[in-house]
């Protein structure tokens, strides 16, 4: 691919090896003032890339370095995201600004990015993650507009739940929250309404807000097995 540097300041040392990447969107009114904050040594926070509306790819931080991009966040019991991730802004207004679905030459980009980052680093399908995914009490980005089953046709993700509603309706309540914890969710028993709405925006976003619906069930045991 070829990119457009655009350095940033803010990162440091890995101490961790990459297995994971993290997609967000900027949430910023435009790409440029995206880019402007990732590389302003006061707002410190960074991403190794950012995917403009275009396609255009500008790399901001050095693979082998932690850009500080997923903040605060777990998954599986790690806290470490930012260690062992590579951190990719895809440029979008987000809820704040005028959510919009990502142009096709944007998401392009995207898949040939991890295309390129698969050939680098052990990057399982599993582990290409959304920001709401690692953060969901903070965070809602990519959201439910992001084309995941672009990503999973490739191979690069998993794929959306796109099965019969009614294969959920025999799962037991207990079994489909033990599940959003499985797959990787923070989901203490009692704090699980963020986690099940990431999970939702990510695998189910017909069933976004609904609860443990049949179709949001489903979606977890689905998920659960192919992880």
């Amino acid at each position: 691919m070829k990119f457009i540097d655009a350095p940033s300041p803010n990162f440091d040392a890995r101490g961790a090896n990459i297995d994971m990447v993290i997609l967000h969107y900027t949430g910023m009114p435009t790409g440029a003032e995206a880019l402007a904050r990732l590389q302003s040594p006061e707002a410190k926070v960074s991403a190794h890339y950012l995917v403009e509306e275009n396609g255009d790819v500008y790399k901001l931080v050095d693979e082998a370095m932690r850009a500080w991009h997923a903040g605060v966040g777990s998954w599986q019991g790690d806290i470490g995201i930012n260690a062992r991730s590579i951190g990719i802004e895809i440029v979008n207004p987000g809820h704040e600004w005028g959510y919009r679905d990502f142009p096709d030459s944007q998401i392009a980009s995207v898949i040939a990015l991890l295309k390129e980052i698969r050939t680098r680093h052990n990057v399982r399908p599993a582990n290409v993650l959304g920001h709401s995914d690692v953060a969901p009490r903070r965070k809602e980005d990519p959201g439910e507009k992001f084309p995941w089953a672009r990503l999973a046709k490739e191979g690069l993700a998993l794929a959306p739940y796109d099965g019969l509603a009614e294969a959920g309706l025999s799962v037991a309540y207990e079994d489909a929250l033990a599940a959003l914890s499985e797959i990787g969710y923070d989901a203490p028993q009692g704090d699980h309404a963020a986690a099940l709405l990431a999970f939702q925006r990510r695998f189910c976003p017909q069933s976004l807000g609904q609860g443990f619906d049949p179709r949001t069930k489903a979606a977890l045991i689905a998920v659960k097995n192919a992880a």
